[in-house]
C-alpha cells in the first residue's frame, strides 16, 4: 500500500457458488480523492464494496482500508469507514434531527444533541430537521443519510451507487455534498451506473467489466485511450460512455437502471 493511499486492492476475488463475481480486482484510492468504480448491473461493484466494508469475506487477495487488512483488522477497518447503500437507511417515523442523534448515541459521543444540530446545518437541512423523514423529498433523505454517517467522522467513505431512483435535481445535491466531502479530506469510494456520475465527480475512475478491473485512470487518460473523431476541421473528444461502451463491448447506450450489483 502507497503512502498516499486509503485503500488498496490486490487480487481480489468472489464467487457465489459458481459464479465468480471477482476475478482478481487490482486499483488503489489516494487520500482525500473521489474515485468512481464503474460497471454495469452484476459487474460486481457491489460485491467490492461488501468487501471493503467488512460485510463479506473475499476468496482470494487482500485489502486494505487505511492500512489495516479488511480480513485481520476488520474492527480497525470499521473505526475509519462508513457505508451508505443505494437505499436511504434512515427511520420515516423519526425526525432528522432524531434520526442522528440516535446514531450519535450509538456512537457513544457526548452531546449528541450538538453533533445533530451542526450536521443539519452542514447538509441544509435546519427547517426540515424537526419534521418526520416521512415527508422528505429523496434528495433530502439521501443528504440526511450521508449527514447520518459522517457521524464519528470517518476518513473513508462508501458510496454504493448513491443517487440510484433520484430525480436529476436531487443528483446534484448529493454531488455537492460529495464534492463537499473531498474538500474537507474524506476519501469517497463511489460506485455508479451513471456515466456522467463518474465523469462529473471523479478523480480517477475505474470500469470493472467482467470480473476486473479493465481501465483505471483520470477522465483525461481514459479519452486518451480512443482516438479523437473529427468531424469537418472540430475535433470531438470521446465522452465517458463511449469510453464505457468501447471498452466494455456493449452495445446498450446511455444509462442503465440501479439495481443489485
Amino acid at each position: 500500500m502507497s503512502a498516499t493511499a486509503s485503500i488498496s486492492v490486490r487480487g481480489l476475488e468472489k464467487s457465489y457458488k459458481d459464479n465468480q463475481v471477482l476475478r482478481g480486482v487490482d486499483f488503489e484510492v489516494a487520500r482525500g480523492t473521489i474515485f468512481a468504480l464503474l460497471g454495469s448491473n452484476g459487474a460486481g461493484k457491489t460485491t467490492a464494496v461488501r468487501i471493503l466494508s467488512t460485510l463479506l469475506k473475499p476468496d482470494a487477495g487482500a485489502a486494505l482500508v487505511e492500512d489495516a487488512s479488511v480480513v485481520e483488522e476488520a474492527q480497525r477497518v470499521r473505526e475509519a469507514i462508513s457505508l451508505t447503500g443505494q437505499f436511504a437507511a434512515v427511520d420515516e417515523i423519526l425526525t432528522g434531527r432524531e434520526n442522528l442523534i440516535l446514531v450519535a448515541k450509538l456512537r457513544h459521543l457526548p452531546s449528541p444533541g450538538d453533533v445533530a444540530d451542526g450536521l443539519l446545518k452542514r447538509f441544509d437541512l435546519v427547517e426540515a430537521g424537526g419534521r418526520k423523514v416521512a415527508t422528505y423529498s429523496g434528495g433530502m433523505r439521501r443528504r440526511l443519510d450521508i449527514a447520518m454517517s459522517l457521524i464519528g467522522s470517518p476518513s473513508v467513505i462508501f458510496l454504493d451507487e448513491p443517487t440510484t431512483g433520484l430525480d436529476p435535481e436531487a443528483r446534484l445535491e448529493v454531488w455537492r455534498v460529495v464534492r463537499e466531502l473531498t474538500a474537507q479530506g474524506t476519501t469517497v469510494l463511489l460506485t455508479t451506473q451513471y456515466l456522467e456520475e463518474a465523469e462529473q465527480l471523479a478523480d480517477r475512475i475505474a470500469i470493472l467489466h467482467g470480473g476486473t478491473i479493465i481501465a483505471n485512470g483520470t477522465l483525461a487518460e481514459l479519452k486518451a485511450m480512443l482516438p479523437p473523431a473529427k468531424v469537418e476541421y472540430v475535433e470531438k473528444q470521446p465522452s465517458l460512455e463511449e469510453i464505457f461502451l468501447s471498452l466494455t463491448g456493449s452495445t446498450q447506450a446511455g444509462t442503465h437502471q440501479g439495481g443489485q450489483s
